[in-house]
């Protein structure tokens, strides 16, 4: 039987650690971190996320901001909204959540977010940091994943991690951060993506695989080298009438086939994807401790 990397229980023990330091802060008089969130228009995921994130930040002791926009607000008044929190010294952490309307330009507001501020680890300046090993924000996927394999003492100093998916959100920086002189680390990396000739060849090389693909159940058994360690980043909602509600998650990866080849797998619910707002509570805690940016 495979290790199963329980992100459930990872992301409650991180947020437990993180409540139990904001009690310290407080007792000792100092600041409470603050997370500031700009949410644009009515999109039913995005409010269930955001109303997520202002929960977790209440369950640690977190004081929490939400901006709420028009989806017809302009680019400018958007930009104005995040310069006025930038320049609020109370405020610690700024996310604005995507995806943005069409007529707004993610790369002006991302930009736009100072890099101190920046807990989602999405600026330019905290992308560049991170290639460099450099104090950062991760973003919240990949620190993640990364606080998975330490927790669970998983050795990736001189192991093939081959990652499928070369998004800047997940699969680029992996690549970056499993590669790097650092523990999770060390590890020789092959960055694969839908243009990959003999896919099947080199993820059968893996002794780590991370899979961000976004196509369900797409990493069968037999592309699997027995004893790997797999990272299912994928998320997919598919019709199931034999469930009440309609419908069952699944992941990038056919869990029942890969767990039985697999030395440890993250389950699809439960593994890498409760694991986002632990880590974008922690990078807010660095952020009010000025760990990062001094």
């Amino acid at each position: 039987m495979p290790t199963i990397i329980d992100g459930k229980k990872t992301s409650a023990e991180i947020k437990n650690e993180i409540a139990a330091r904001v009690k310290e802060i407080k007792a000792a008089g100092g600041k409470v971190p603050h997370l500031a969130a700009v949410l644009v228009g009515n999109d039913g995921a995005s409010q269930t996320y955001v109303g997520a994130k202002v929960k977790a930040c209440e369950f640690v002791g977190f004081e929490s901001t939400l901006v709420k926009l028009e989806d017809n607000v302009s680019e400018e008044a958007l930009l104005k909204t995040v310069e006025e929190i930038n320049e609020n010294p109370d405020i610690d952490g700024l996310i604005v959540q995507l995806p943005l309307p069409k007529h707004i330009s993610v790369e002006k507001v991302t930009a736009k977010i100072k890099p101190e501020k920046d807990v989602d680890g999405f600026t330019p300046a905290n992308v560049g940091r991170m290639a460099l090993n450099w104090p950062t924000y991760v973003a919240a996927t990949p620190y993640g994943i990364v606080e998975l394999l330490k927790r669970y003492e998983i050795e990736t100093s001189g192991k093939h991690c081959v990652v499928i998916g070369r998004s800047h959100i997940v699969g680029s920086p992996m690549s970056i951060l499993m590669a790097r002189n650092d523990y999770p680390g060390n590890s020789t990396v092959t960055l694969t993506h839908s243009r990959t000739k003999n896919l099947k060849e080199i993820v059968k090389t893996a002794d780590i695989l991370i899979v961000a693909i976004g196509k369900p159940e797409f990493v069968t058994a037999d592309m699997v080298k027995e004893g790997a360690v797999v990272i299912d980043v994928g998320i997919h909602r598919i019709e199931d009438a034999s469930k009440k509600n309609g419908f069952r998650l699944i992941g990038d990866v056919k869990f029942d086939e890969v767990s039985a080849k697999s030395s440890a797998i993250t389950p699809v619910p439960g593994g890498v994807g409760p694991m986002t707002i632990a880590s974008l509570l922690y990078n807010t805690l660095l952020s009010a401790e000025r760990k990062v940016y001094p």
